[in-house]
């Protein structure tokens, strides 16, 4: 019963229920033969079975993760901390908002940095929408409520994107005199997050956080089982923000 369970359940939640109608409808449709309907409504399902794959979106996720690796030498004199999305309205032990997935293991592997160097932390990420709570006065209790000092986080509320993060955040470095700033974001975004640092000419040592991807990573029956489209989506995001910060800036 467990086996089946396993196996069933995927089928039974979006996309997988929508991914067996279509193939279902397809082969009815080959029985009625309309052929070509059948046929196009079982490549659409075994399409968006390929696109729910970990295989698959792992694959895409490696090209962006690959590039980067944990530092075995860690220095730096100041951590820079980007915004990854937050639940601005959440209730929470000690306020309202809350850091996003991605963001919480962004914002704990800062502090376990912060922890060995010493070093503040300056939290990038602003209001993107208007409305939303900006993200970095959220963050920055977190960082505090998992014992990081108020006075060692620096507010960084204004960039509402990537290249904005990068651009507030060397104006605080050069203000304050930070030379070797230690940069930590989700390994999927590094690449695109380099890219924008580079852009503003400011030098940084990528500290990746969150990796989905790693050398020989192992596959069982059940990674064939129709899962989310949130892996292929960030990686998709991601390649689609990489062209246009190339070509835009």
């Amino acid at each position: 019963m467990f086996i089946l369970k396993k196996i069933l359940t995927p089928f039974l939640m979006p996309p997988g229920i929508f991914i067996g109608l279509l193939i279902c409808s397809g082969i009815w449709l080959f029985f009625r033969k309309r052929w070509k309907t059948g046929f196009l409504n079982c490549l659409i399902g075994i399409f968006m079975w390929l696109l729910s794959l970990s295989p698959v979106s792992d694959m895409m996720l490696r090209g962006l993760e690959s590039d980067f690796k944990i530092p075995k030498n860690l220095h730096g004199d100041v951590i820079i901390l980007l915004g990854g999305g937050v639940s601005d309205k959440a209730p929470d032990l000690t306020g309202v908002g809350a850091p996003s997935g991605d963001m919480l293991e962004r914002t704990v592997t800062a502090v376990r940095i912060q922890k060995r160097l010493n070093v503040p932390i300056i939290v990038t990420g602003g209001v993107v929408f208007k409305g939303k709570a900006a993200e970095a006065p959220i963050v920055k209790r977190f960082l505090v409520d998992l014992g990081v000092p108020s006075e060692r986080v620096i507010i960084e509320d204004k960039a509402r994107d990537t290249i904005e993060n990068a651009k507030y955040s060397k104006e605080i470095c050069e203000k304050d005199g930070y030379k070797n700033p230690i940069l930590v974001t989700s390994a999927y975004h590094m690449k695109r997050a380099v890219l924008s640092f580079k852009k503003v000419d400011m030098d940084v040592l990528p500290f990746p956080a969150g990796f989905r991807t790693w050398e020989n990573k192992k596959y069982g029956w059940e990674d064939y089982l129709p899962h989310d489209l949130g892996g292929i989506s960030v990686a998709i995001r991601e390649y689609m923000g990489l062209l246009f910060y190339r070509i835009a800036y």
